[in-house]
């Protein structure tokens, strides 16, 4: 009976150490969740202000500069490789330190004015800033010469056969042999 019950003992405290190892395996397991979320907590804290600023500022710079590949859209805009590589590009830039002039002088010193959609007016880009007004003015003569002519044409006179036959199409009524 005393081997009995001693083997008992020995079970019961075989099941609370098991109990107990598996508690204390939960509780490290919960108590390193919390510090691993209370560190990304922070970090994000000291971080993400910063980090919504530059990207503010990644999205105004990238809506001033055009997407060399497409048509009419900005980096911002686009999602074609190179838009996305100069996008990324304005980001370690501003990252580092630059400010958003010196980074739009930086594209413009590597791709030309074209990547501004706003270049500035000098002569290697005086077409672009004067050649919409110069077709519409194009246009506007072209017309005005066209209605010109066209006023001073005469009106043609029609033969009286000619009136007869447009009347009776007018009035559906069938062709008549004409007059002498």
């Amino acid at each position: 009976m005393k081997a009995d019950h001693a083997l008992r003992v020995r079970e019961a405290r075989s099941r609370l150490l098991r109990i107990a190892r598996k508690l204390a395996h939960a509780a490290s397991l919960l108590l390193l969740g919390l510090v691993a979320i209370t560190s990304l907590s922070m970090a994000y804290a000291a971080t993400g202000q910063t980090d919504a600023q530059i990207e503010a500022k990644v999205m105004r710079l990238s809506h001033t500069l055009r997407c060399l590949v497409c048509q009419n859209q900005s980096i911002a805009e686009s999602n074609a490789p190179l838009a996305v590589d100069l996008r990324n590009q304005v980001r370690e830039q501003l990252e580092q330190g630059r400010s958003e002039q010196e980074i739009a002088d930086y594209m413009v010193a590597r791709y030309g004015d074209f990547v501004l959609y706003r270049p500035p007016m000098k002569a290697s880009t005086l077409l672009l800033w004067l050649g919409p007004a110069a077709l519409l003015l194009a246009g506007l003569g072209a017309l005005a010469l066209r209605l010109r002519r066209r006023a001073a044409r005469p009106d043609a006179q029609l033969s009286e056969d000619e009136r007869l036959q447009a009347r009776s199409l007018l009035d559906r009524k069938p062709l008549t042999e004409s007059r002498p």
